[in-house]
Order: C-alpha cells, then structure tokens, then sequence
C-alpha cells in the first residue's frame, strides 16, 4: 500500500511533464473550467464536499475506544479522485490498513471503496455561491481479519454548499444500504456538516458536526454524535498546477453511545 502512494504522488509530481499531449491538456482545460463554475472553497477533514475535485489524498486516524484500547487507521480509506467529464468527479479509495493496540484483535486492511460524484447545479462566488451534488458511494467486503464489513454496502448521499463571504457551509445526507447481512449490520443514516471561515490565503478553521443513526441490526435506534473543531492549511502552490493541503481535526463524542471516545485525523491531499 505504502508504495501505491508513493507511486500516486509521484505520478501527480510529473503531470506538468506530460500536460503537453494534446489529451492531458484537453483533460486538463477541462479541469480547470469544470471547477471555475463552483465555489472556491477548501474540502473539509471530514466532510465529503460538494465541490468536484482532483487530489490525491491520504488521511490518518487514531481512535481511543471506550475500553481503552486505540485504533490506528492508516490511509483513512482515501485515495485517488478525478474529473474525467464535465460535472462528474470518481473517486477511487485504496483500502485502510488498521492497528490495533489489542493484541487480541489482528492487524489487517479494511474493505475497498468508492465515489460517484454527479453536480447538479452550482455558482462560483460571483454568482450565489452555492452547489448541489449527488453521490453514490460504495465498498466491497475485501477487508481481512474482520477489519471490514461482511457485506458490500451502497451509499446514495445529497450534499449542499453555501458561502457568505468569508464564511461557508458544507454538508451532507446519505444512508448505508447493506447489500447482504442486513438484519446483523442494519442500515445508517449518515450526516455530516462543515463549518468554514477562510481567515486568510491558506488558513480555513472549521468546525463540523458528524451524526451516525443505525435502523435494524445490533445497533438499532442508536446514534453517535461527533463535534469535529480542525484546521485546513492550503491550497500551498507546488508547481503548475500541482498543490499541497494539510488539515488536521479532533473528533469528540457527544452522544451517550458512541463506537469510540474521541479521534485523532490527520490529512495530506495534493490537488492537480
């Protein structure tokens, strides 16, 4: 996995090398028009944004359980996201890599996963500055040593933008719909919402709340609740067109259930 990313990086760091073929710059131009047409803001730690993007991108998590046990999630199920036509964005994930602290429970990657994006409508910041998005996510039950989940889950989601000078919102509405194993996973309601001030270039403090809600399955009529405050550093010129965003955040349980107390997300994305 390590050097799947290495490679990923590496073959971003070339793209102005190639950019002279006529079909990268082509794919390029076209980039760079899709995205004059939506909000220039930054993309949350961990809200998925509305706004079509092309980054690599690499996240780190590390969660404290209610035991007191810790889980090191590796890659955060991030991978490679491209615009490959006009109002469409693909993301494709490479599998997470989980530790854990208790030896009683093996290391192992987590499932395989990915992300149909499809903008319905959307202003830049001179006219509304706002957007509209469609998802269809999904995973595959790749994951070893019960790191992942026993059934392929689909994840149809809405998300909305909208900005204010300064300040945005992101947010979005989705539910997990397993394909299989229903009656044990249950399906979710899944909401997450990022608040943004862009207090200079390349600083955007945040705070986002993410929400859980289980209907059937073990967990039936639980929720957990997240107020995630981060930092988003970016977007750092590179060369061309290739940049660099940090961000990190603090997850902290608000609800009286929740799978683990509070978490730690790091995130790298380079933009191209």
């Amino acid at each position: 996995m390590r050097i799947t990313v290495i490679a990923l990086f590496a073959l971003i760091s070339a793209l102005p090398a190639f950019s002279q073929d006529s079909w990268v710059s082509d794919w390029l131009q076209r980039v760079s028009a899709t995205q004059a047409e939506q909000p220039h803001w930054v993309t949350p730690v961990a809200t998925v944004t509305p706004r079509l993007e092309q980054e690599i991108r690499y996240d780190f998590i590390h969660q404290f359980t209610p035991t007191g046990d810790t889980i090191t999630n590796i890659g955060g199920g991030k991978g490679l996201e491209l615009i490959p036509t006009h109002n469409t964005e693909l993301i494709f994930n490479i599998p997470p890599y989980l530790v854990h602290s208790n030896p009683a429970t093996p290391d192992g990657f987590g499932d395989v996963s990915f992300l149909l994006k499809y903008r319905i409508l959307s202003h830049n910041e001179e006219h509304g500055n706002y957007i509209l998005t469609a998802f269809l996510g999904g995973s595959i039950p790749t994951g070893s040593y019960k790191n992942g989940s026993t059934s392929a889950i689909v994840t149809p989601t809405i998300a909305f933008g909208k900005g204010w000078h300064k300040f945005d919102i992101q947010t979005t509405l989705g539910s997990g719909l397993p394909v299989d194993h229903t009656a044990e996973i249950g399906r979710t309601l899944l909401s997450n919402t990022a608040f943004q001030f862009h207090a200079s270039r390349f600083i955007w403090p945040e705070v986002e709340l993410n929400a859980t809600h289980w209907y059937g399955g073990v967990r039936d009529s639980k929720t957990q609740n997240f107020v995630t405050p981060g930092l988003v550093l970016g977007r750092f010129p590179i060369h061309h067109r290739v940049g660099l965003t940090l961000g990190a955040g603090f997850q902290i349980a608000t609800s009286s259930f929740y799978k683990y107390n509070h978490a730690f997300i790091g995130t790298i994305r380079m933009p191209f």
